[in-house]
């Protein structure tokens, strides 16, 4: 059988069934971020998405899994948040690690306070049964693409760095999240982000 062919045998969701799925995100979001996963109400979610408590149930099965769809799109979008700086640095030139790494560093902490309210709902728990073990395997594969993207040769002392530069960045992004104000938030990244160059730079 050719890729096309199993492909096309794949079944695909409808634009109106993508339209009701996003919708319920969007919704849950709101509902989530006030309220908190213990408080949020099912019942809340579907009237704010225009949608049915069936609808929401055929797309994510429940309350728990609707809570680990929003974290792991949020991850993803600071992911790409973070790569596609990283690759900008790339095409312009810049070939050392830890400025590469400051570069996506910088995207990733600018997303946690542009998702600020997301950010706070993943840090403070309370997710579903499960959600600590889906968000340290999050953080390991984070860890791994700081790897490649920081490892020169494998030393033990290369390896301790990226895990010191990744803790920063998590605990910063944190911080970055709660700040007072985007300038507050500006200014804390900035520091951090010279504190991780003078870490990762050596004397």
């Amino acid at each position: 059988m050719s890729d096309e062919t199993s492909s096309k045998s794949k079944p695909r969701m409808s634009d109106r069934a993508l339209v009701t799925r996003q919708a319920i995100l969007e919704a849950a979001r709101e509902v989530f971020t006030t309220a908190g996963f213990s408080d949020a109400n099912i019942a809340d979610v579907v009237a704010k998405a225009s949608a049915s408590v069936g609808s929401l149930y055929h797309h994510f099965g429940g309350k728990g899994d609707l809570y680990l769809a929003l974290f792991e799109e949020y991850q993803a979008r600071q992911e790409a948040r973070a790569a596609a700086a990283v690759s900008a640095a790339k095409e312009a030139g810049e070939s050392d690690r830890i400025a590469r790494f400051v570069v996506g560093a910088r995207a990733y902490l600018d997303g946690c306070w542009t998702e600020r309210e997301l950010t706070r709902l993943f840090l403070t728990g309370g997710g579903p049964a499960g959600f600590e073990l889906v968000a340290r395997r999050r953080y390991r594969d984070w860890t791994r693409l700081n790897e490649i993207l920081l490892l020169a040769d494998g030393e033990p002392e290369s390896e301790a760095l990226v895990l010191v530069l990744t803790a920063i960045i998590s605990e910063a992004g944190s911080d970055v999240a709660v700040a007072e104000s985007e300038d507050h938030a500006r200014r804390l990244s900035d520091a951090v982000l010279t504190l991780i160059t003078r870490i990762g730079t050596p004397t």
